[in-house]
């Protein structure tokens, strides 16, 4: 048996595999045996009776230090953005390195390492967001990026600044399926926006609450369709991001049907938010706006069955933490800025994991294990951490949380440790929270702060996925043409 530093007693552990009663052994870092009745001689003993005990979360959507199409900077950086995740059992982030248009890809990878360095109090990885797939960017700095360990990026078919047409998409597809990286997509019709904002601005309709109408559940079950249809001709599985709209899953369910490889993530504010949030009183409702916008309490519960009945496979935050006042809020032009000119996004890393677990796990809708599997171990396995990361196993990280499934908390924005004036989930009681962090062996939240230093975090580089690997072959392929 080897000398252990840490030994986490008498808790149930869950994998998204089931459920075990045993002691976890954590030498350097790393989880090195699992067994009853460890020895504790020599330890440190982290007493977990009567608690649960998780592996970390992952966040694999999250916007950390980054500066939105519209010029206003997130107002996390690597370092609260990370002590909110700590705070909140999340031991691994995967934000973004969003290139935007006359930049390369590498000069936006090392940017957003200069961002992090010396900041983050958990590990990450970064995806990339391709804007500008020039000739140079397909045919050698990506190749030589997925090499390097950033094997996912995200493209977007709305936004001005960021969205690709649909012969730049197959390029970026290609090339995807050729170095076996996992494509993300942000699903929306920008046509039918642009359409259908202007129309509403002709009419004087400009408060926030017509962002959710701009933003027609149509538009996102549209271009949902169309990013399946784009990956099936290039012969490649694809991740739609946000999922918010019951048309949109019903694209993702019946591609499965057909025994197409599409993977779907949703997030918090589609479970708990509502359009009528954005008609709140004056310029409240900005407070609510992202895209796509969350929609009626009717499809909050066809959010719910797709993630009950695995349609959705992935639980992130989206976390997009634009302050409501000052010169990089909402409403930085004023509180009368009409909605197509306010700064999307909403706050989430820190609750994301309470709202799924109370409203899930407690209310009878998920398993414990299900939980496990939609907040670490997917998107461990999608974006090629697993299983360094999103599981508790002998070799991995010891990314660990003790969680009480007990134990009551009315969210107030006061007691989260974000650098946001507000949360949208204010007042929400959930039950079911993190009593202790672990991020490989090191407690960096106690329950009652955060213990972790800033910068102790490292850089992930990602395995190519498996799952991104291709399944059957794309049009060209069935003519015997060799694609790349």
């Amino acid at each position: 048996m080897p000398e252990l530093d840490v030994v986490i007693s008498g808790g149930t552990v869950v994998t998204a595999g089931g459920l075990t009663e045993c002691d976890i052994g954590v030498q350097n870092g790393s989880i090195v045996v699992l067994a009853r009745n460890l020895s504790k001689k020599d330890s440190k003993v982290i007493d977990a009776r009567g608690k649960l005990v998780l592996p970390g979360g992952i966040d694999s959507h999250c916007h950390i230090a980054q500066i939105s199409s519209s010029g206003l900077e997130t107002a996390d950086d690597f370092e609260s953005g990370t002590r909110s995740a700590a705070a909140g059992g999340t031991t691994c982030i995967i934000p973004f390195a969003a290139q935007y248009r006359g930049q390369t890809l590498r000069d936006t990878v090392v940017q957003y390492h200069a961002r992090a360095q010396g900041k983050a109090i958990v590990d990450y990885a970064f995806h990339l967001i391709i804007s500008d797939p020039t000739e140079d960017v397909i045919l050698r700095e990506l190749p030589a990026l997925i090499g390097e360990g950033y094997t996912s990026f995200k493209i977007y078919m709305t936004y001005d600044s960021l969205k690709l047409n649909d012969r730049k998409m197959l390029e970026v597809l290609a090339a995807a399926r050729k170095h076996e990286a996992m494509v993300m997509v942000h699903a929306e019709n920008h046509d039918v926006i642009s359409w259908l904002t202007d129309s509403l601005l002709a009419t004087g309709h400009d408060a926030p609450k017509y962002h959710s109408v701009a933003h027609a559940k149509i538009a996102e079950s549209e271009a949902t369709h169309r990013a399946i249809a784009l990956a099936e001709i290039i012969g490649l599985p694809i991740l739609i991001v946000h999922v918010s709209a019951k048309e949109a899953i019903d694209q993702i369910a019946r591609a499965r049907a057909r025994g197409l490889a599409v993977y779907g993530e949703t997030c918090p504010q589609y479970l708990f938010l509502t359009a009528g949030d954005l008609d709140r009183p004056g310029f409240e409702g900005a407070k609510f706006m992202c895209s796509p916008p969350p929609r009626d309490a009717a499809n909050q519960q066809q959010v719910w069955r797709a993630l009950e009945t695995g349609v959705l496979e992935v639980f992130s935050s989206d976390h997009a933490p634009y302050r409501y006042a000052g010169a990089d809020g909402k409403a930085a032009a004023g509180m009368n800025t009409p909605f197509h000119k306010v700064a999307n996004g909403v706050p989430g890393i820190e609750v994301r994991l309470p709202l799924l677990f109370s409203e899930g796990v407690r209310s009878g809708r998920l398993s414990l294990e299900s939980f496990v599997n939609l907040s670490a171990t997917r998107a461990a396995q999608l974006y090629g951490l697993y299983p360094r990361k999103g599981t508790i196993t002998i070799g991995a990280d010891a990314d660990i949380v003790i969680w009480d499934p007990d134990k009551t908390v009315t969210i107030r924005q006061a007691m989260l440790h974000d650098n946001m004036d507000y949360t949208p989930y204010e007042g929400h009681v959930v039950t079911g929270w993190p009593v202790l962090t672990l991020s490989r062996g090191e407690v960096v939240w106690d329950g009652e702060q955060v213990t972790g230093a800033a910068g102790r975090g490292e850089f992930l580089r990602c395995a190519r996925p498996e799952p991104a690997a291709p399944r059957y072959s794309g049009v060209l392929e069935n003519t015997g043409h060799q694609q790349g």
